[in-house]
């Protein structure tokens, strides 16, 4: 009745995610990473199928296309299904409607005991309240079929899972919460780990294109801060010109004062904006030095490469 298929990039975490499934259920695990890279050691009864680098949407096309179950239950590989996770699943999916094309099971986020979490926990902690997202996210297999699977254009772990719920609704298939319980530890992806979060701007405009402009509403999402990014970019580069033309005016007197005045102004409104949101992102957490710098540094870096990133996927979706 149902096939898992789990797509990964080599995580040691994987081990531990086929651990909590057991042997009794199918499981496809299809790996991702670049053709030169070794085999993947996992349990005998797991087929493995290779996709080269193709990104999550192809390799979870690739696994659900394999199976021959009538459901696919797609994981991701840093999650940890809980024990009777199988058992609960098959309990969702029992007895579901036609009409329902998909049952999304419930994701904990555990965090740490004894002070606030983080921002980069925090950002992870949201998944608990996301809509369809697959981390832990059953599909029926005719759904698929008639959807034409995720789309392969979305190139990372990101709104590929919002755009395919989106257009299952649009044809008319409901989506459902189970029971089932999946835990989603907190990785630590390092300093940049934020900065590095900005590509999915891009793709944001792919859901824009595909969806119209309230996409982000009609999957559960809380407003994005790209105005505030573009204004904040706008403001420092502002100060950048003004400056160099007080710079170069220094024999005009007057032109000179007016460009260093609008270059203070423009920097005290990016400077502004910067601070609040630093702030915004610091405030809730535990505010350790290592938190601060962080937060300092990544806030300067963060809007305007998530304003590049944006034009990048406009330029792309128009082509």
């Amino acid at each position: 009745m149902i096939t898992v298929v789990i797509p990964t990039v080599g995580r040691r975490s994987l081990s531990r995610t086929l651990a909590a499934l057991g042997s009794g259920t199918p499981v496809i695990v299809v790996d991702d990473r670049p053709r030169f890279c070794p085999e993947l050691k996992v349990p005998g009864h797991v087929q493995v199928l290779r996709t080269g680098g193709r990104g999550p949407a192809a390799a979870r096309n690739a696994g659900w296309r394999a199976a021959r179950t009538r459901w696919i239950a797609f994981l991701d590989d840093d999650v940890v299904p809980q024990p009777g996770w199988v058992r609960d699943l098959a309990a969702d999916l029992a007895d579901l409607p036609p009409d329902v094309a998909g049952s999304q099971g419930r994701l904990v986020v555990p965090l740490p005991e004894g002070r606030r979490p983080n921002d980069a926990e925090r950002n992870t902690a949201g998944l608990a309240g996301a809509g369809w997202v697959t981390a832990d996210m059953a599909y029926r297999r005719v759904a698929l079929e008639r959807a034409g699977g995720f789309d392969e254009r979305f190139p990372r772990a990101y709104r590929e899972d919002a755009d395919l719920a989106l257009r299952l609704m649009r044809a008319g298939y409901r989506l459902v919460k189970g029971r089932r319980v999946t835990h989603h530890p907190v990785r630590d992806d390092g300093f940049w780990t934020s900065v590095r979060a900005q590509r999915g701007n891009a793709d944001d405009a792919l859901m824009r294109r595909v969806h119209g402009a309230g996409w982000r509403a009609a999957v559960g999402g809380v407003p994005g801060r790209l105005a505030r990014h573009a204004a904040t970019t706008a403001l420092g580069v502002l100060s950048c010109v003004l400056g160099v033309a007080a710079a170069a005016s220094r024999g005009d007197g007057e032109r000179g004062r007016r460009a260093a005045v609008g270059a203070l102004v423009a920097w005290a409104g990016w400077l502004g904006l910067t601070a609040e949101f630093a702030w915004a992102r610091l405030a809730p957490g535990p505010r350790t030095p290592e938190e601060v710098v962080r937060m300092a540094v990544t806030s300067v870096v963060i809007p305007p490469l998530a304003c590049v990133h944006r034009l990048r996927g406009e330029l792309r979706v128009r082509r």
